[in-house]
Parts: structure tokens; C-alpha cells; sequence
């Protein structure tokens, strides 16, 4: 098993980099205070995102490790696990705005989170700012970070939420435009899904596996579910869900035309463990019965 650094609090992670605690659930924390550091994997028991000013590459999420352009924010839930084990030494750089699940508790900003996948896309899913929403963010940033430095009062809270829902909701335009400024990319993986639908409903998978998640597609495709939907929500107006069901309608109606298969075989070859499964599906999409398109063509 290897060695990871657990931070449980806003203030264990502030000591950690040589900032001062100002708040003891919410901070902007200054990276380039922190001393010279080995690589090492940590966990955060608290929301997280790390703005690079600078190019640097001391960030891996799972399997995946990626060399950060200037003006990058990497967005992580409590709970996740980010870095590696290795013996080089590096000098953090940048800012991380750090905030625990309870500040939000009961609060607007809390009701929303869920609104906010991009906490949960992989490191190499980062949002990659131009120099104006670069600027912005920073004012954000600078803004939670005044409040903080006065002493807390009554309106504290409210006004470090509402800069940080702000600050969310920014991100949210930002990574439309990045979507939209990516569409080659995102093309190519519409493709590559799309491959893998067909080859996944053309073999013995289906009936051996049952029906593909998204889940089992993004990882097959390198990439987080939040992600994959996001971006193909964004560039075709369905979900992934939305994909594979009408992917398992269109094979499912050029296998009614073999009469020498019963509707129960196709079911079970498409992945369904009870026949009447399918029948409900297809009579959704379709607005008739397998039995019925049968005899209608």
C-alpha cells in the first residue's frame, strides 16, 4: 500500500504550506509559502481547486499524470486522492482555494454542488483559462481571500459563499467555451465511443457482461464519466444513456428481422437479464412492441 498524506481539516493543510489558518473551514492557500517537497500522494477530506499560474507537473489523478499549461484549474471532491510516490524533490506553485462540505451546509452553494461535475473529472479534464477568465478568477480568488482577512462578522459567510458560487458558475461558462473550442477532440471521442458501442453490442459482451454503463465506457475510453457526459451532452444534446439505448434499439431492430431468433434470445444477447426488460425499452423508444415491429415488417 502505498503512502498517501490525509488532510482532514483547512488548518492541517494551511500549516502544511506555511499559511496562516484564517478561517477554520474555508481558504485561499499560497503554494509558493510551502517548502521544497517530495512527491508524494495526498488525500482531501475537503472540496479543492488548484489554480497554476505557472507550467509545472506535479499533479497525477489515478492513471493519469499531466504536465499543467499556465492558467490551469484542477477541480478535486472530498475524498479524492491526487499525486505520486517518487523520490524527486519540487517547489509547489500557485494557489488552491480549499473549503469543507460543512461551510456549505444548509446553504445555496450546498444545494448546488452536485450541479458542478467537473469535481469529478480526471486531472488531464482540467480547464485550461485564457488570459481574461484568468484575470477573473484571480479577482475571485483575491476577493475570498480579503474577506477572510477581516475579522468574522455576521456577513462572512454569506459573502465567501456567494464570490465562491460565482467563482463556480464562471467555470461552469469557461468549460462551455473549452468544450466548444475542443471539438475536434471531443469528435474524436463521440467516434471512438460510438466504435466501442458497436463492437461492444457486435460480440458475446453483451450477453456475458449485460448492459454497458457509462461508467464502463468512459473507462474505456480514458476518460471520467462526468466528463463524458458533459461533452457529449454538450455537442449532441443526449446523454451518453441517451447513446447506448438508441445504439441498443438500432440492433435490436436489424436483429428482429432474423425470424429464426425468438425475442427472449435477442433480449438476453443484448445484455438483458429478463426479457420484459427489453420489451419495456423498445416499446418506449418505438412506441410498439419487438413482437409487433416484427410483424409489421
Amino acid at each position: 500500500m502505498e503512502d498517501i498524506i490525509t488532510f482532514n481539516t483547512i488548518k492541517q493543510y494551511c500549516d502544511f504550506n506555511n499559511n496562516k489558518a484564517l478561517h477554520p473551514l474555508v481558504g485561499i492557500i499560497d503554494l509558493s509559502k510551502a517548502e521544497l517537497r517530495q512527491f508524494t500522494r495526498f488525500r482531501y477530506n475537503f472540496y479543492v481547486i488548484f489554480f497554476k499560474e505557472i507550467k509545472c507537473g506535479d499533479l497525477r489523478y489515478g492513471c493519469n499524470y499531466y504536465d499543467y499549461e499556465e492558467g490551469t484549474l484542477v477541480f478535486l471532491a472530498p475524498g479524492q486522492v491526487i499525486g505520486e510516490n517518487k523520490p524527486e524533490y519540487y517547489q509547489p506553485k500557485g494557489f488552491a482555494m480549499v473549503f469543507h462540505p460543512d461551510f456549505i451546509l444548509g446553504t445555496s452553494l450546498g444545494q448546488r454542488m452536485q450541479e458542478y461535475t467537473f469535481f469529478n473529472y480526471e486531472v488531464n479534464e482540467a480547464l485550461h483559462l485564457s488570459i481574461p477568465e484568468r484575470d477573473m478568477i484571480k479577482d475571485v480568488y483575491a476577493k475570498v481571500n480579503h474577506e477572510l482577512e477581516q475579522l468574522i462578522d455576521k456577513h462572512t459567510k454569506s459573502l465567501v459563499i456567494s464570490n465562491i458560487e460565482l467563482f463556480l458558475n464562471y467555470c461552469v461558462r469557461f468549460y462551455d467555451r473549452q468544450f466548444i473550442t475542443r471539438t475536434n477532440a471531443n469528435q474524436d471521442i463521440i467516434a471512438r465511443f460510438e466504435k466501442l458501442l458497436n463492437d461492444y453490442f457486435h460480440s458475446d459482451k453483451a450477453e456475458k457482461l449485460g448492459l454497458p454503463s457509462v461508467a464502463y465506457c468512459a473507462e474505456q475510453l480514458f476518460i471520467s464519466p462526468n466528463y463524458l457526459g458533459d461533452m457529449i451532452k454538450k455537442e449532441t444534446g443526449k446523454s451518453p444513456q441517451e447513446h447506448i439505448q438508441l445504439k441498443l434499439i438500432s440492433i435490436a431492430k436489424e436483429r428482429i428481422f432474423d425470424p429464426s431468433k425468438s425475442i427472449s434470445e435477442i433480449a438476453y444477447e443484448l445484455g438483458f437479464k429478463y426479457p420484459q426488460h427489453f420489451s419495456k425499452m423498445f416499446k418506449k423508444v418505438t412506441g410498439t412492441t419487438p413482437n409487433d415491429y416484427r410483424l409489421m415488417n
